[in-house]
């Protein structure tokens, strides 16, 4: 049953995970102006008579973009006339087809010229993962629908319920933390970890405090995913769903931090920036899946 549904929403998931990653390596490699200040056209044509890496790199995550927003214009179209019962759909069909058209404009406008800054472009990463959090709580829905999973079947303590809340806002902040060390080009701005130097615990200038900033949030962040996943273990054993749901959110926050000291040491390895991204995306997903499942809860 839903077959082709689960397809389309499968490949669509897949599409903006690649968006996401695409993101970050143009971030990371500088190729945001590897078409120029041309958009949709690359330097002014549509088949650019020179191909750098930076422009490989820019037309290949417009390119990507592009077959994302198909993707995604058909799997809201499907899922809106298949599964309009689920009281989350029609939600989340909005939320993410409006989220990437937000996405792609503030891409345009920053390629441009019109939307420039360092703390307004660091928001074009949170607003894609909004996209991509919608897109997948929309897979996990259209699969749930065959599963039959009553989620009103769970009973969920107040500690649990507003924590997962919290720290899903906190760790959103957190994100935008992280891509503002990459828009400001702090990543490099303190080479030792935990402190930024040695002999120096406090930052001494914009970037180092950039960097140290996001470090503690983080780190913030961590102890607070640990927590709330002791607390799961002990309260919910038999919620699968919940239990190992937090425990494998402890495991992405920390693959994150491992990937964000690597990248310290071995001087931002594209890789290694990649994974970076993958694990936070991974992990707001999983977050944003934990509160749609609490929303239905008594």
């Amino acid at each position: 049953m839903y077959k082709n549904l689960k397809i389309v929403a499968l490949i669509t998931t897949l599409a903006m995970v690649f968006v996401q990653i695409g993101g970050a390596l143009v971030t990371k490699t500088g190729s945001a102006e590897g078409c120029g200040d041309s958009w949709p056209l690359c330097h002014g044509q549509v088949i650019p008579s020179d191909w750098p890496m930076e422009t490989i790199i820019e037309i290949a995550h417009r390119g990507v973009s592009g077959i994302a927003i198909i993707l995604l214009a058909i799997l809201c179209i499907m899922a809106w006339r298949q599964i309009p019962e689920k009281r989350e759909t029609k939600f989340l069909v909005i939320v993410s087809f409006g989220f990437i058209i937000i996405q792609s404009l503030i891409g345009a406008a920053a390629v441009v010229g019109i939307w420039e800054g360092d703390f307004v472009l660091a928001a074009h990463f949170g607003i894609s993962l909004i996209c991509f959090a919608a897109v997948f709580l929309l897979t996990l829905l259209i699969f749930e629908v065959d599963l039959k999973f009553d989620a009103t079947r769970l009973k969920v303590g107040s500690f649990l319920r507003y924590n997962t809340i919290f720290v899903t806002i906190y760790i959103y902040l957190v994100v935008y933390s992280g891509a503002l060390v990459r828009h400001t080009d702090s990543s490099l701005a303190c080479l030792s970890w935990p402190h930024c130097k040695p002999g120096h615990i406090m930052p001494t200038n914009f970037y180092e405090a950039v960097q140290m900033g996001h470090r503690a949030l983080a780190g913030v962040a961590i102890i607070w995913v640990l927590l709330i996943m002791i607390h799961a273990i002990r309260h919910y054993s038999e919620y699968r769903v919940i239990e190992y749901g937090w425990i494998i959110a402890f495991t992405l926050i920390m693959l994150q931090m491992i990937t964000g000291l690597l990248s310290v040491f071995t001087m931002v390895n594209i890789f290694i920036a990649l994974l970076h991204a993958l694990f936070i995306t991974l992990l707001f997903g999983l977050l944003c899946y934990f509160i749609m499942l609490l929303s239905r809860t008594k």
